[in-house]
This record gives C-alpha cells, sequence and structure tokens, in this order.
C-alpha cells in the first residue's frame, strides 16, 4: 500500500513539475514577443515616475516625446499598453491628436497609428493613466507600459509608474 501512495504522489509531483517548466517556457517566449526588435525611434525619456496620487484625484497624464534619429522616415503601425487603465494618444503632425490606443483585446479593436515620422522629427505621445479603473484593489505600486512598433517590426516601450493611495 505505500508503495501505490509513493508512486502516485511521485507521478502527480512530477506532472506538477512538468506544468510549471511548460508554463515557464511560455512566458519567456511571450515576453520576447512583447519586446519585438530595436526600433528606429527613440524617446526623450523612457521612464515616467508620477510619484504617489490619489484616487481621488483622478486620471494623470504625462506627455513623452518620440524622435526617429535615422536618416528615412519611419512609420509607426501600432500603439498599445500593457493594462486597460491606461491609454496613449499620439500628437501628429499639425497637433492632430489620434487614439485612443489602449490595451489589445480590451474595449474593442485599437485603432492603427499609421503615422510617418520623418527622419530627424518627432511626434508626442500623451499617456494617460486612470487609478479608478481597478477599483479599490487598485491601490498600491502601479507599473505600466506603452509599445510603439514601426512598420519594421522594431518596439519602442515606454513606462509609467506611480503609488496609488485611495
Amino acid at each position: 500500500m505505500n508503495s501505490k501512495i509513493i508512486l502516485v504522489s511521485a507521478l502527480v509531483l512530477a506532472g506538477i513539475g512538468g506544468l510549471m517548466f511548460w508554463g515557464r517556457a511560455n512566458q519567456t517566449s511571450a515576453t520576447a514577443s512583447v519586446q519585438g526588435a530595436q526600433s528606429a525611434l527613440v524617446a526623450n525619456e523612457s521612464l515616467y515616475d508620477f510619484g504617489t496620487i490619489s484616487m481621488k484625484d483622478g486620471i494623470v497624464s504625462r506627455m513623452f516625446t518620440v524622435t526617429n534619429q535615422n536618416e528615412r522616415a519611419v512609420l509607426v503601425t501600432d500603439i498599445a499598453t500593457s493594462c486597460m487603465c491606461t491609454t496613449a494618444y499620439l500628437v501628429g503632425e499639425g497637433g492632430m491628436k489620434r487614439g485612443p490606443f489602449g490595451m489589445p483585446g480590451h474595449g474593442g479593436p485599437s485603432p492603427k497609428a499609421n503615422e510617418t515620422i520623418p527622419a530627424g522629427e518627432s511626434r508626442s505621445i500623451e499617456v494617460v493613466y486612470d487609478p479608478n479603473a481597478h477599483g479599490p484593489a487598485g491601490v498600491g505600486a502601479m507599473d505600466r507600459f506603452i509599445y510603439i512598433t514601426d512598420v519594421s517590426g522594431g518596439t519602442l516601450t515606454l513606462e509609467i509608474k506611480a503609488n496609488v493611495t485611495p
């Protein structure tokens, strides 16, 4: 009887270990695909920390500047965020604001950016964070990402952080 229990226990542990290994392998490949290739675009700053913000004060935003340092024009095809609580807007030539761009698969289809940035020129990306989007469970440290993808598949990642209080 003891040998049966030991054998079943060993098989269960091996199965759990196999699932953990398989899950880790899938997580690594998903992370690599999100990061993408190196983009021709650069940002004046890629991280902004709002510090401590209050849910009762509502939405906060930050403007990032993205520059094409390439010798050729770069077509920005997609802009996406890592969470539905964060949206981004592309401020194009002439100050025209396009978006909102959000988390893929949440809130309907995301619009395509389709913005050409000529060599040496810049565009602004307005990042908007809603601290109330997660309700009372959304207090504490927050870290969100904005992915700007160009036609070559290169991705520039912007990041915002905050400590959310009620």
